[in-house]
């Protein structure tokens, strides 16, 4: 009774631990592979072949898969020092950027592809920094970034991975040479500023040199135009006084000759002698009432205006010339001068000037006037 009751228990057993070992087979023999993945599949230790993305079947309990994503991936490469050429020590890390293009490689040739590009990335930034002086590590980083980048092609393509990119964020001297390097920046800041202060300084002095070089030239100009105009003045005054001491010496002459003839003219004599002159003494008696030239004995009488000779000594031909050159708020309104003249000789003006013709008429008939009584 005893060994039928064990049996019996020992079969529900039996049939729950390979039910569980069933399962858990299904289970082992189903592997999901995501889209970007791939999975080397070996059987024993065997390499059989890449599971692709979607669900695949494998033997349980005997397979083994490993996983490649197959998506860009970015490595940091830690800080690293180097000297440089030039023998000055500096400290730099980057970031690759890596794709698995076959995980079969990637499998098979190389033990950790990640630790491995890493690794090379190190050594091959340690390499080019080293082979480049101070200036060109802190300036030409393009450079820096496609030597690394030829450096790690070759190697990378036997392990079934590409590098896509490298990029090294940070060059940094050591501290002595930065204290340097800040000197000398700051010795060059102040060098450009003294040759900029020295040259505003300069631009400064010519400019102001010019301006008092215009100001002086305007300033002669004006006192040139000024001493013109009153030499002008002096020479027409002068002209003028010695036409007027002329005029007025002629006319004592004629005056005195006048008298001599009225004297003659009242004296009881029936017999006069008239000097040869006569004609001349009275055409310039006529000349001096009426302002106007006498011809006689086909000679002609000198005129009170200037001559030629006259009015180029004095320039009176570049009077308007000149005063042309003065600033036009000197100038006189000579249009408005003109019009008036006009309107005075038109008798419009209210002052009802007379003119000399009428002043000379006047006087005749005064002296005409004055001579018939004493005749009576």
């Amino acid at each position: 009774m005893i060994v039928p009751l064990q049996v019996g228990l020992a079969l529900p057993i039996l049939a729950v631990v390979a039910l569980l070992i069933a399962i858990v087979a299904v289970y082992k023999s189903v592997e999901i592979v995501n889209a970007y993945e791939k999975r080397a599949l070996t059987v024993f230790g065997e390499y059989r072949k890449l599971l692709e993305p979607g669900i695949n079947f494998v033997l349980p309990f005997v397979s083994r898969t490993y996983t490649f994503d197959m998506r860009t991936q970015t490595l940091d490469v830690p800080r690293q020092e180097a000297i440089t050429r030039d023998n000055s020590p500096v400290t730099a890390d980057a970031v690759v950027y890596i794709k698995v293009m076959d995980a079969k490689k990637a499998f098979l040739e190389v033990d950790d592809y990640k630790r491995a590009v890493s690794n090379l990335a190190q050594t091959t930034l340690r390499a080019v920094l080293g082979d480049m002086e101070l200036d060109d590590t802190l300036n030409k980083r393009q450079e820096i970034n496609a030597r690394i980048r030829k450096e790690l092609d070759e190697p990378t393509d036997e392990w079934g991975v590409r590098v896509e990119s490298v990029e090294v964020r940070e060059v940094n001297p050591s501290q002595d040479v930065q204290q340097a390097m800040e000197q000398q920046t700051a010795a060059e800041r102040r060098r450009r500023a003294m040759i900029l202060e020295a040259q505003g300084e300069r631009r400064s002095a010519v400019e102001s040199a010019q301006g008092d070089k215009q100001s002086n030239i305007i300033r002669a100009q004006g006192e040139k135009q000024s001493q013109i105009l009153e030499a002008q003045g002096d020479a027409i005054s002068t002209v003028l006084r010695a036409k007027s001491a002329e005029s007025m010496g002629e006319r004592a002459v004629i005056d005195k000759g006048m008298e001599t003839l009225a004297e003659i003219g009242t004296s009881e004599s029936t017999t006069f002698v008239l000097p040869q002159e006569l004609t001349s003494l009275v055409g310039r008696y006529g000349k001096h009432l009426t302002g106007s030239d006498v011809q006689a004995d086909e000679s002609v009488l000198d005129s009170i205006d200037f001559d030629e000779e006259t009015r180029e000594l004095i320039g009176l031909d570049d009077i308007e010339e000149i005063l042309g050159q003065i600033d036009e708020e000197a100038e006189m309104d000579v249009e408005q001068m003109e019009k008036e003249a006009e309107a005075i000789k038109a008798g419009d003006d209210t002052a009802q000037i007379k003119s000399a013709d009428q002043v000379i008429e006047e006087m005749d008939a005064e002296e005409s006037g004055a001579a018939e009584p004493e005749r009576e």
